[in-house]
């Protein structure tokens, strides 16, 4: 007896993790039979048999603008130029074309490229710009780019739920601070949910006057480390504030480290335990995130709260048997006294259990500071801050950040109106949005 052929399986559509996106433009090399080898067929046809994934490397060329001029005779004798509109240029006289400028900002701040590399990438492809002129055309855009920055921060403050975080910054000519003392550069994430906004601030201080004034007017939830620097800011304003699972896991994490070797067969360490009850946490967020978020706050009731009781009483009893000078003593204490704050996700299923979206907004910063080290000036900070928040915004609405920046610079020159800003904010562009993931 015969036994029945297994159905052919369907053949697994190529991913982007193997290097293709749908919305790439596609050529087609034909590959043909000469005649001799197709003589006699009685049909031919082509079926493609490969992909690969092609690039088209950068190539500098120079645009010229040539005008077109019309003489009019008058009837006094005398002649009348009109000229043919030229078109608007965000920088006005600039050496630099629209796409070079949004090709400059992508590579240094979203491809980490310090300036004096681009100044070796040009000069490779016959274009001689100096790191100087380019640092000049950042800092004189932060002024172009200023409205629309203004519009980004009234669609975050009208959001309901924000997400803080800061990290240091050196900048070498702060007035009445050390070159290498720490500055910081402070970002906020959040808006609406499908207008998501991320807007970097430089100041050189670390103050609780800070979120006082980057907060202003918003009432809502705010989502933090454990800093103290935001207390003022929620105190005197209708904002709740909530805490951060990423930190308080990430002190355990160090205490694990730091502890001593264990040999084979013995006790798992306190701050490994805790580490355990915590992923307990983690796992039901996982379980449960593509839920609607009233089910997902049902459902943090029902499953979070008696792994988050069950953790609070193991942290209470624990305390005392540790040494206090351990990193474990200051990860349990740490993670006491943030509890109101470290619960208040479980409340609105809207919310996240830790700050992980600022923080990966921040990253890029950080990678890029690795790179560059420093900004020179304050007025070059704050356009590095500019340039991320316009970058970052636009990576969260899904849109690739040349295609946006290289939109925003054709058309932000002829903006004259409020409307005309609001143009080009990122989920008003046709821009295509790049695959998530």
């Amino acid at each position: 007896e015969l036994a029945e052929a297994e159905p052919k399986k369907p053949r697994k559509r190529r991913t982007k993790a193997d290097g293709f996106d749908e919305n790439l433009p596609r050529i087609q090399v034909r590959l043909t039979l000469d005649e001799d080898e197709k003589a006699g067929a009685n049909k031919t046809f082509f079926s493609k048999v490969k992909e690969e994934l092609d690039i088209v490397p950068a190539q500098a060329r120079v645009i010229e603008y040539w005008q077109e001029k019309a003489v009019f005779e008058q009837e006094d004798g005398t002649q009348q130029l009109a000229c043919a509109a030229r078109p608007v240029h965000p920088l006005g006289k600039c050496l630099a074309s629209v796409r070079l400028l949004a090709w400059i900002l992508v590579a240094k701040y979203a491809d980490a490229l310090p300036l004096y590399r681009l100044e070796g990438i040009l000069k490779r492809h016959g274009g001689h710009i100096s790191r100087t002129t380019m640092a000049n055309w950042i800092i004189r855009l932060d002024d172009v780019f200023k409205p629309l920055i203004n519009l980004l921060r009234e669609q975050q403050l009208d959001g309901d739920y924000l997400q803080a975080d800061e990290t240091r910054l050196q900048v070498l000519k702060e007035t009445g601070k050390a070159a290498q003392s720490d500055k910081w550069m402070w970002v906020i994430r959040g808006g609406p949910p499908d207008q998501p906004v991320v807007l970097y601030h430089y100041d050189p201080s670390r103050s609780e006057e800070v979120p006082l004034r980057l907060l202003d007017g918003f009432e809502g939830v705010l989502q933090t480390d454990g800093y103290a620097g935001y207390n003022r800011v929620c105190r005197e304003n209708p904002i709740t504030r909530i805490g951060c699972w990423d930190h308080a896991r990430r002190k355990f994490v160090e205490a694990g480290k730091a502890a001593p070797t264990k040999k084979k067969g013995t006790k798992v360490s306190k701050a490994d335990v805790a580490i355990g009850k915590i992923r307990k946490l983690y796992a039901i967020e996982k379980r449960i995130e593509t839920l609607p978020a009233e089910e997902k706050t049902r459902q943090r009731q029902q499953l979070a709260q008696p792994v988050l009781d069950d953790l609070k009483a193991w942290l209470e009893k624990n305390s005392t048997r540790v040494p206090r000078d351990s990193l474990t003593y200051k990860a349990i204490q740490y993670t006491l006294n943030q509890w109101d704050l470290l619960t208040g996700y479980c409340q609105d299923g809207k919310l996240h259990i830790s700050n992980v979206l600022a923080e990966n907004a921040i990253r890029p910063f950080a990678v890029g500071r690795k790179n560059w080290l420093f900004a020179d000036t304050p007025r070059g900070a704050k356009a590095s801050a500019t340039v991320y928040s316009l970058i970052e915004t636009a990576k969260a609405n899904g849109i690739e950040p040349f295609a946006y920046l290289n939109h925003v610079l054709q058309h932000i020159g002829n903006a004259k109106m409020v409307e005309d800003v609001e143009a080009l904010l990122p989920w008003n562009t046709s821009l295509n949005k790049m695959q998530k993931g």
